[in-house]
């Protein structure tokens, strides 16, 4: 008798935990219907209450890796900005935006079309590329207004691949684009940085939010003000995300022999 009350009460304890245990992961399952993200780090109190307003079109591929990302900042770029489309994808090809079809069929149709349309990324040998600045400034786009962005979110790896992958539909309409970077220097984490959430590969990486700010500010007739509103989006993305770290020491360098580097 004492056995089976035993076994009674256990199965009784056993039931009530499995209880609290699926209230607790409904709980945390709770996603925001506003920001898309869960309750307990809903990020509304930092996003614009009116989109923000923009001529240029930005158009943004994102890697399908990065809608599983805590700090993918791609979905938070969206929220603030009323001109904004988000392809889910690893390249961009006819059919997938309405805007890029349209560019790519006037570019077929005109020799002499002038583009302005531009896709964010730093150049090599085979894909050679302009400082926005300069492009911007240049004779052919000095009168254009409604520029059309386009940008790729992912690892550095994924968005070299998404480029390449695209770049066959991209290269008859669009201008290929960077900002200023130095690829000489390790880049930043959100250790010794208000606007990094991720590790980046080297100096002059950044977010694809931040990137696409920076574009804002050249563009945008009153990019200044648009910029400084993103930027402390970010910002406030970046502090929010550092307040659950724990902070860490930087390792030591090693040099050959597996010893200490001395200083």
């Amino acid at each position: 008798m004492d056995s089976d009350r035993q076994l009674d009460n256990c199965a009784a304890v056993c039931f009530l935990a499995g209880d609290y245990a699926d209230g607790h992961q409904q709980d945390r399952r709770k996603i925001c219907s506003n920001c898309d993200r869960p309750v307990k780090v809903c990020l509304c109190n930092i996003i614009p209450s009116d989109p923000i307003t923009t001529v240029t079109r930005i158009v943004i591929l994102h890697h399908p890796h990065e809608q599983r990302h805590k700090l993918a900042t791609v979905p938070v770029l969206s929220k603030c900005l009323d001109n904004c489309d988000v392809i889910v994808g690893r390249r961009l090809r006819y059919g997938d935006c309405d805007i890029l079809d349209s560019l790519h069929d006037d570019a077929l149709r005109n020799p002499n079309f002038t583009s302005r349309a531009i896709f964010l990324f730093p150049g090599a040998d085979t894909s050679p590329s302009q400082e926005i600045n300069h492009w911007k400034s240049s004779k052919n786009t000095v009168e254009m207004t409604n520029y059309v962005l386009i940008a790729f979110d992912g690892t550095w790896k994924h968005a070299r691949e998404m480029m390449r992958a695209s770049l066959s539909f991209l290269s008859k309409f669009a201008i290929q684009v960077h900002l200023d970077y130095d690829i000489g220097n390790d880049g930043g984490t959100i250790f010794n940085s208000d606007l990094i959430l991720r590790k980046e590969p080297f100096s002059g990486c950044m977010s694809t939010m931040e990137a696409v700010a920076h574009c804002l500010r050249i563009l945008e007739p009153n990019g200044i003000s648009i910029e400084s509103n993103l930027i402390e989006v970010l910002r406030s993305m970046v502090k929010f995300q550092a307040s659950f770290l724990k902070p860490m020491k930087p390792r030591p360098k090693l040099i050959k022999g597996g010893r200490e580097g001395k200083i």
